[in-house]
């Protein structure tokens, strides 16, 4: 029995919500690209980059689009084929759908009609970040990206920090200078790290202050996207006899 056949059961198709490459195409999973063989359909935030990906691994499979503008609408479509039967692979562009996009909307639907979801889990770009970056993960926080606004992203910062824990977020190449700034602002001049254009060619994970890793970027275009850690200093002043 095929992924995209019916449960004999149930008669009804799986969600199984696939983690893609973040960069690198060798860190796709065995077992995603059997899932992926195996569905009757993918549902994806862009359909030319995942044909891209699938075309890669000679994989021919119908994609349907499912991203912010049409979640609403795709959402009900795609649930109704997991009721017809039809077992739907969830990809994001890269790394694990649900994670800062609204793949989630579909897993809830999906839980709510009584359709079984399954997660095949892969790349993270958070986790790859965290595993190089040489801090205490024991615990940490992840906010996905900070807010777009200076006066929200300070606050957003100054919320985090009062945490107390290592802090996780992405940015783009587009505002990772204000960014910076802003961490300078409200964490002081600790050391940070900039993972940049995890799994790919040019890939770069520097250690430095806000400041100096924002003399770095600012001589010129900056290109990729950015995981940033902020570990957790501990204030030895409130630290108690």
């Amino acid at each position: 029995m095929t992924a995209s056949r019916p449960d004999d059961s149930t008669g009804l198709g799986t969600l199984y919500v696939v983690a893609t490459p973040i960069g690198n195409l060798e860190d796709i999973t065995l077992r995603a690209l059997r899932i992926l063989k195996e569905v009757g359909l993918v549902a994806c935030e862009d359909t030319r980059r995942t044909r891209m990906l699938l075309t890669h691994f000679g994989i021919h499979v119908p994609v349907t689009s499912y991203f912010e503008h049409n979640k609403a609408t795709k959402g009900a479509a795609i649930v109704k084929k997991l009721a017809e039967g039809v077992s739907v692979a969830l990809v994001t562009d890269a790394g694990t759908p649900g994670i800062s996009d609204p793949g989630f909307i579909l897993v809830k639907e999906a839980r709510e009609a009584g359709i079984p979801v399954v997660p095949v889990p892969g790349p993270s770009a958070v986790v790859a970040a965290l595993s190089a970056a040489g801090v205490p993960a024991d615990a940490f926080v992840f906010d996905g990206f900070l807010p777009v606004k200076p006066g929200r992203r300070v606050h957003r910062l100054e919320a985090l920090r009062g945490l107390e824990t290592t802090v996780v977020c992405y940015e783009s190449p587009h505002r990772i200078l204000a960014s910076l700034e802003a961490i300078a602002q409200v964490f002081g001049e600790i050391e940070i790290i900039a993972a940049r254009e995890l799994t790919k060619q040019f890939e770069e994970i520097i250690r430095g202050t806000p400041t100096a890793l924002h003399e770095r970027w600012a001589q010129g275009p900056v290109r990729g996207e950015f995981t940033l850690v902020i570990p957790y200093v501990k204030n030895s002043a409130s630290d108690g006899a």
